[in-house]
């Protein structure tokens, strides 16, 4: 019988060989997974760039003019020539004008017609400027009181001859002279609002609507006892302006308010009093300079500057308030072996631990420090550099502030604000360790926390 030959056949196991590429895209796989559910689990951060900026908040108004005024009526009849231009100071010696039985004749000058110089021309502008702002259609008269004011500017052009021939007249008694009757600023209209003040100041007397000036003209006839020109005797002067309740309570805190004058441009400090009457509220503005610019204006196009701060920028939803301890200035110190600003722990058995500060405020005027109460607890005592002395963290206040985020983690910087408008806050941009121009912050300072990695 033939023998059955069989093999022996014997099963190893396969060796496992590592595999570089499968190994690379399992981690990346794996990190992507890590990614997508840290984006889904938290909510990214939006942020916002600090930049310089600044914040203007102003208020208009037309404001009523008083002053201390004085009409001067003529004691004769005839037509009236005035020696001096408006707005001009005088002396009780100077001649203001001249009487003559019969309209007078001037001669013209030979010479070429005289151009407007670059104020008079500015003034002639903002006349007409300030009148179409103000003009309404009910009121053309308005139109022939421009058209006087107007009028009464040109013919200064001529008053060197005027005046040289008046002069001539006067040597010959064709004209009888008058002088001032006292020193001030001479004006040649009257309205009527000479004698009010802000004791029988009425709300119909704010608005400009039924005002009426009467111009008084050159070479024209007068009666006895008709006003001939008016004069301002002091320097100090008021803006009365009618004001809303909000208004009135915001002017109600302040002692002075910076006004700025829309004729010129020019600003001015005013001393501010809010006069509560039954027809209404007035802002009284008082000032003691600058009355000669403004003294043929009866009523004043004015701008309030309630706000006007420059500094760094940021919303006001970025900024949000952290809890810090308060300690004396003199408790910081620093490490022995750095140049970190910290307090030293008080740990037991006559020993101390070196905790840096990390961001921390000062307030000098308090003489107090102000660190973070995520680094301590309460209760933890602290010991005065090169002394026994200890104090004990209890004392915490609130700061101000926002949530930088230049390195991609939260960290917390006190600002100062110095004004606001609806939507962003002014902050002082040397607070130390606060913000910079360019720094990156939270856009939503309440959803942040400290050291919070931002995705």
């Amino acid at each position: 019988m033939a023998k059955n030959n069989m093999t022996n056949i014997q099963v190893y196991k396969r060796k496992w060989n590592l595999n570089i590429g499968v190994l690379i895209f399992g981690i990346v796989f794996v990190y992507l997974i890590i990614i997508i559910l840290g984006s889904l689990t938290n909510r990214s951060v939006s942020t916002y760039e600090v930049r310089m900026g600044s914040i203007l908040k102003e208020v208009s108004y037309t404001g009523l003019v008083l002053r201390q005024e004085e009409v001067v009526q003529t004691g004769e009849d005839g037509y009236v020539n005035y020696l001096i231009p408006e707005g001009s100071k005088v002396g009780v010696k100077t001649k203001v004008y001249a009487l003559s039985e019969h309209k007078l004749q001037f001669e013209q000058p030979q010479s070429e017609s005289q151009s407007l110089s670059r104020e008079e021309q500015y003034s002639v502008f903002m006349k007409v400027q300030e009148f179409g702002n103000s003009f309404k259609p009910e009121k053309f008269s308005d139109v022939y009181t421009l058209k006087d004011q107007l009028t009464t500017l040109l013919t200064d052009q001529s008053s060197l001859s005027r005046q040289a021939q008046l002069d001539a007249m006067a040597e010959t008694e064709a004209l009888k002279t008058y002088t001032a009757t006292s020193d001030g600023i001479i004006l040649y209209s009257t309205d009527g609002y000479e004698d009010i003040s802000e004791d029988n100041l009425s709300k119909e007397m704010l608005s400009k609507e039924k005002y009426q000036a009467e111009i008084l003209k050159d070479n024209t006839s007068v009666k006895a006892g008709n006003a001939v020109y008016k004069l301002v005797k002091d320097d100090d002067w008021k803006v009365c302006i009618p004001l809303d309740k909000k208004m009135a309570k915001e002017l109600k805190e302040r002692s002075y308010v910076k006004v700025r004058f829309s004729a010129d441009g020019q600003t001015m400090w005013a001393k501010v009093k809010v006069q509560e009457k039954k027809d209404g509220v007035t802002g009284i503005l008082n000032f003691d300079t600058s009355m000669v610019a403004y003294a043929k204006e009866r009523y004043l196009n004015i701008d309030l500057i309630l706000e006007d701060e420059t500094g760094l920028k940021v919303p006001k939803s970025a900024v949000t308030k952290k809890t810090y301890y308060a300690i004396p200035r003199d408790y910081l110190t620093q490490g022995g072996n750095s140049q970190l600003s910290g307090v030293l722990k008080d740990i037991g058995k006559d020993s101390v631990k070196f905790i840096p500060a990390g961001s921390y405020y000062a307030d000098e005027e308090a003489g107090k420090i102000y660190i973070d109460s995520d680094l301590f607890d309460k209760g933890d005592v602290l010991k005065k550099p090169d002394s026994s002395d200890t104090f004990t963290l209890k004392e915490t206040e609130l700061l101000t502030g926002v949530y930088n985020v230049n390195r991609g983690y939260a960290s917390f910087r006190q600002v100062k604000v110095l004004c606001e408008s609806e939507d962003y806050y002014i902050v002082e941009p040397t607070t130390l360790h606060g913000l910079s121009n360019y720094d990156h912050i939270a856009l939503h300072g309440k959803d942040m926390k400290e050291n919070k990695v931002i995705f």
